[in-house]
C-alpha cells in the first residue's frame, strides 16, 4: 500500500474538500473558496493524492464522498475546528487589566471595520470603561495629542505629532475617480470638461492632494470643498466632477461603484498611510495586538476586495 504523503496536504485543499461536502457542489464550493472551477477540482484532487485514497465520488449527481471520504471529513472537520478556534484565541486581545480605553476610528472604517473591531473589543473589556469615537483624522489627533483619547486609528499627517507611538497599519494610494463611461487617456488634461470634487482643507487627505497638484502644477476649480466620502462618490457617478480619492475613502461610498470608474494618477502621489497611534505612556504589547488585528481585518473587509474590483493596485494598496 502506498504510504500517503502528508505534505501534499494544504489547508486550502481541507478547506475546499469541507465546503465541497456540505454543498455537493465543486461550482458552489469553489465560488465559496475564491476558486476557479478547474482550481477547486485540481485542490480536491491533490487532497485525494496526498492521503492515497479517492474521496470524491464523482458519478453521483449531487457529487458525494466516497465512504473513505465521509469518514476523512470527520478528522477534516475536526482539524479545521481546533485550527479556527486557536485562530480565535490568539487573535483575540488580552486586555483584561484595563480599567478604561478611549478608542477614536477614522470614519473610513465607520461602516465595516468599526462595527466588527467593537465587537472583538466587547469581549475582552468585562471590567473596562470603553469610549469609541469616529471622525476625521485631523479631529482624532487633535483629541489624542490632548489626551482626550488613548488610541486613535487616522491617517498620518504631513508632520507627525510628538511623544505619539505610532503602528503603519495600511497603505493607501490616492487613484482618480470618474464618471462612469468618462473618455480618459492617462493625462489630468483629458478632463478639463469635469468640475474637480475638493475636500474640506483641514483634512489630512485634502493636504496631501493640494500638496501634490502643487507639485505637479495642475490647477484645479476649487468650487467644491465637501467632507463626506460618500457624498462625493455620489456626485462623481451622478457624471457632476471627478476627484482624487483613495480605495479605503472610495469604499465608504460604495452603493456608488456602478457609476464611477477609477484610474491610477498621472503621475505617482505619496501614498496615504493608516496608522495606529498611542500616547507613549502604553507599555507592553497591546497596541501591536490592537494594530496586527487592524491588519487583519483591513486585509479581509477592504483590500482583498478592492483588488478583485481594480487589481492595478497591486502591491500598492496592502497591509503594512
Amino acid at each position: 500500500m502506498t504510504r500517503p504523503d502528508l505534505k501534499g496536504i494544504s489547508l486550502k485543499s481541507l478547506e475546499t474538500f469541507e465546503v465541497m461536502a456540505r454543498t455537493g457542489s465543486l461550482s458552489d464550493a469553489a465560488e465559496e473558496m475564491g476558486l476557479s472551477v478547474p482550481a477547486a477540482s485540481q485542490q480536491l484532487r491533490n487532497l485525494s493524492l496526498a492521503v492515497g485514497v479517492e474521496l470524491i465520488d464523482t458519478r453521483r449527481r449531487p457529487i458525494g464522498l466516497t465512504p473513505a471520504g465521509r469518514l476523512f471529513l470527520k478528522r477534516v472537520e475536526v482539524a479545521l475546528g481546533a485550527l479556527r478556534a486557536g485562530q480565535k484565541d490568539l487573535s483575540r486581545l488580552n486586555l483584561s487589566g484595563i480599567s478604561a480605553l478611549g478608542l477614536g476610528v477614522i470614519d473610513d472604517f465607520e461602516n465595516d471595520l468599526t462595527p466588527q473591531l467593537a465587537a472583538r473589543l466587547a469581549e475582552t473589556l468585562s471590567d473596562c470603561k470603553f469610549r469609541l469615537q469616529t471622525g476625521a483624522s485631523h479631529i482624532l489627533l487633535n483629541m489624542l495629542t490632548k489626551r482626550n483619547l488613548d488610541m486613535i486609528i487616522c491617517a498620518a499627517p504631513q508632520t507627525a505629532p510628538a511623544d505619539i507611538v505610532a503602528h503603519p497599519i495600511v497603505q493607501d494610494p490616492y487613484i482618480l475617480a470618474l464618471p462612469k463611461g468618462y473618455a480618459f487617456e492617462g493625462k489630468f488634461e483629458d478632463l478639463g470638461g469635469l468640475a474637480f470634487l475638493g475636500r474640506d482643507p483641514a483634512q489630512v487627505m485634502a493636504q496631501h492632494i493640494d500638496e501634490y497638484l502643487q507639485k505637479h502644477n495642475m490647477e484645479v476649480s476649487r468650487r467644491f470643498e465637501i467632507d463626506s466620502n460618500q457624498s462625493i462618490s455620489a456626485l462623481v457617478a451622478a457624471g457632476l466632477g471627478f476627484t482624487i480619492t483613495t480605495p479605503l475613502s472610495l469604499m465608504r461610498g460604495e452603493r456608488f461603484a456602478d457609476g464611477i470608474d477609477t484610474y491610477p494618477l498621472p503621475s505617482p502621489a505619496q501614498p496615504r498611510q493608516i496608522m495606529l497611534y498611542c500616547t507613549d505612556d502604553w507599555t507592553g504589547a497591546i497596541p501591536s495586538e490592537m494594530a496586527n488585528l487592524i491588519r487583519d481585518l483591513s486585509q479581509k473587509l477592504f483590500i482583498a476586495p478592492a483588488l478583485q474590483r481594480m487589481p492595478w493596485l497591486g502591491a500598492d494598496f496592502r497591509v503594512l
